[in-house]
């Protein structure tokens, strides 16, 4: 099968599409023909050798590798034991994360257990199926149900999404992956919704369900915007803390990037709870979700896409940010 694999660490230019072996079946699993591939934040952070990460917690990793979690395709083969799905089945999933390096999902097959996958949403077209997983997961997990018991090695308490109903919840990053679905599932848990991203995408996260807008490249929000419930800050890192003052006393700061946070004092004298979670695949919740993806109730964006030989090209338009929504790898014809 053609893949794109990389045999060391760097930039998009360590992307290489060639040939690889197909992978082997084991119990518990199907084999997909891979029909698109959605990019997400933790391709490129192993693509560079996590870099960002202190030096004793970068996972090592046997190359060569195959990036990418999220699919959507057809399955070809299942396990003797499956018994779920079968042939032809068309699925999505977001594959075997939080395992660095095992996901494999750059390649023209994949294989996946059963326990994450789901049917994908019939009304739903294989490059939005994987755009969704890791995005649509992580803003699910966040929000509304956690959905396993992984422990955060970023905090010594479980992850407590609260109660949306009447609140007033602001989405910072509001038009990338994670944040475009946020706002849609914030609106439809009856929330308050208030969208921060740059202008020009103020009229997509208005149809999207946002009930305020905020230019950030105008003014600050934590200028703006005093007594919210929430904050999900999708961008997180050292300066997620400045939204401590946006929030009331008994609010929450959820930063997707934890990593970096400096106002664990400050949070505790105001009595705001800040928590995140991990992400894990899940394919009961992803069956939810593809219920809510048919009803039209949540979109998800793309924000362009690439043939799987030109991974470099997808990744160097990652590089250059301002994403809305999705980037996605075609693999086959849709």
């Amino acid at each position: 099968m053609r893949a794109i694999r990389l045999h060391a660490f760097g930039g998009p230019e360590v992307l290489q599409y060639e040939e690889a072996p197909l992978p082997e079946l084991k119990s518990g699993e199907v084999l997909v023909r891979v029909h698109a591939v959605g990019l997400n934040p933790p391709d490129w952070y192993l693509r560079n050798g996590y870099r960002a990460l202190p030096a004793e917690w970068r996972p090592q990793v046997p190359f060569p590798i195959i990036l990418g979690t999220d699919i959507s395709g057809v399955i070809t083969a299942v396990a003797e034991d499956v018994t779920d799905f079968s042939l032809g089945n068309e699925v999505y999933a977001m594959v075997r994360f939080f395992s660095v390096g095992e996901s494999k999902a750059y390649a023209e097959y994949v294989t996946v257990p059963v326990s994450e996958l789901a049917r994908k949403p019939t009304r739903v077209d294989h490059v939005h199926a994987a755009a969704a997983p890791m995005s649509l997961l992580t803003a699910w997990q966040y929000l509304v149900e956690v959905g396993h018991d992984f422990p955060n090695p970023l905090q010594s308490t479980p992850h407590i999404p609260v109660s949306l109903a009447g609140k007033t919840v602001l989405v910072n990053g509001a038009a990338g992956g994670v944040g475009h679905l946020a706002v849609q599932i914030a609106k439809l848990k009856g929330a308050h919704v208030i969208a921060v991203a740059s202008g020009k995408h103020e009229s997509l996260l208005r149809e999207l369900g946002a009930d305020e807008f905020i230019d950030y490249t105008k003014t600050p929000p934590e200028e703006l915007v005093h007594d919210l419930d929430l904050v999900l800050d999708t961008l997180g890192g050292p300066t997620t803390s400045r939204f401590l003052r946006t929030l009331k006393r008994g609010g929450a700061l959820f930063p997707v990037y934890p990593l970096g946070f400096s106002g664990t004092k400050e949070a505790e004298r105001m009595g705001i709870t800040v928590s995140a979670v991990q992400v894990r695949s899940n394919g009961a919740q992803l069956s939810e979700l593809a219920t809510l993806l048919d009803e039209g109730k949540i979109r998800v964006v793309i924000d362009s896409t690439f043939p799987l030989a030109d991974a470099r090209k997808a990744h160097e338009r990652a590089e250059r940010g301002h994403i809305q929504g999705k980037i996605v790898l075609t693999v086959t014809a849709v």
